[in-house]
């Protein structure tokens, strides 16, 4: 039997969701938008700035994109209404099977676009620096940071997103000590932001002969990128510059000069390096961008803290200050600890399958 009602009420459903969060995304606004930087691409002046149109070019490619989504996604819903139409007056099991696929699919893309309209804040369309270093527990700390490095790159790669790898420092034995990478794409800081905190794995190690279960830390800071036109400028004589020799594959060049940067931010002792880039000017920039993020990162917990009336706390990369649990042994569940919610299994978060976590601390924030 072919349940037509329940068909109509998850179109009207679906109606209801993209209305929404059209009117979330405030479309005459983005139209608004999209034709004034119409109009300053048709100065003749235009092109002599590259940095700016290379800006202008990507912020119109995303208002258009966005248009025609939510254009496909209007007319998709109106042939699904014309093949209930159909079905009101003959029924067909073939077009009443392509109604319930075409509905799972596009509740699916409501919802990610109900996901988007979230990204309110100051800076969640900008793009992030990602710092994840191992805490307590060792070699096996190590190791459970190189496994979340993949768990994020493989999430990026699922959103579109590009990563390029600023810092990274080996383990002594195996995995990673620490590693900083940039993440580039739209709303790269809304996705990522509720990432930041301390991440605890427990597993039965596979470096211990005696297969006992150990637990692992790991901590994740998030900041986000801003752009060239900013204000939030950083006093450079309250910074410390440091440049050393980068460290692993990259050319004689690079291996006999200084072309690694630290900067450290002398009142908050916030650091910031990079040694990717072949240059010590380029290693220096990039460096500089990723201190700027990190500062406004902090100024904005003060603000929050401030706002909340309590007093912050820099908590320790081990065990009670964790924000999730990634459980092998016995469970195979995943704990926010914000949210108190469960979301399993842990195979598929390991692969990149983080949406759930971040759909979940939006909505409940």
């Amino acid at each position: 039997m072919i349940d037509l009602e329940g068909f109509r009420q998850s179109l009207d459903a679906l109606r209801e969701s993209v209305d929404k969060s059209c009117d979330a995304l405030q479309l005459p606004k983005l139209e608004e938008e999209l034709n004034e930087l119409k109009e300053e691409m048709n100065a003749p002046e235009f092109w002599n700035d590259l940095e700016r149109s290379t800006q202008v070019n990507r912020r119109v490619s995303r208002i258009e994109e966005m248009k025609k989504r939510i254009g496909d996604l209007t007319a998709r819903m109106d042939d699904v209404d014309a093949m209930l139409a159909l079905l009101s007056e003959e029924a067909d099991t073939e077009i009443a099977a392509e109604c319930e696929t075409e509905l799972a699919a596009l509740t699916g893309e409501a919802d990610a676009l109900e996901l988007e309209t979230l990204m309110r804040g100051e800076y969640d369309r900008c793009d992030c620096i990602l710092s994840l270093h191992a805490g307590a527990g060792g070699t096996e700390a190590q190791d459970w940071t190189q496994m979340l490095y993949r768990m994020y790159t493989r999430y990026c790669e699922r959103m579109g997103f590009k990563v390029t790898v600023n810092d990274f420092l080996d383990g002594d034995e195996a995995g990673i000590k620490s590693v900083t990478f940039e993440v580039e794409g739209e709303n790269a800081y809304g996705y990522l932001r509720s990432e930041r905190g301390v991440h605890r794995l427990v597993r039965i190690s596979p470096f211990d002969s005696n297969a006992r279960r150990h637990t692992s830390f790991a901590s994740l800071d998030v900041a986000p990128i801003l752009p060239e036109d900013d204000a939030f400028e950083v006093d450079m004589e309250e910074v410390r510059v440091d440049t050393y020799r980068s460290g692993g594959a990259g050319g004689q060049h690079v291996n006999r000069t200084d072309s690694a940067v630290r900067m450290t931010h002398i009142p908050t002792g916030i650091v910031a390096q990079c040694q990717n880039e072949r240059s010590q000017m380029q290693n220096r920039e990039v460096c500089l961008r990723i201190l700027k993020g990190r500062l406004l990162e902090q100024r904005m917990r003060e603000k929050e803290e401030e706002m909340a009336g309590i007093k912050g706390e820099l908590k320790k990369i081990e065990w009670g200050s964790q924000i999730r649990s990634y459980v092998f042994q016995p469970y195979t569940m995943v704990k926010d600890h914000r949210t108190g919610y469960e979301v399993g299994g842990v195979d598929g978060v390991m692969d990149g399958n983080i949406s759930g976590f971040i759909t979940s601390y939006l909505k409940k924030v």
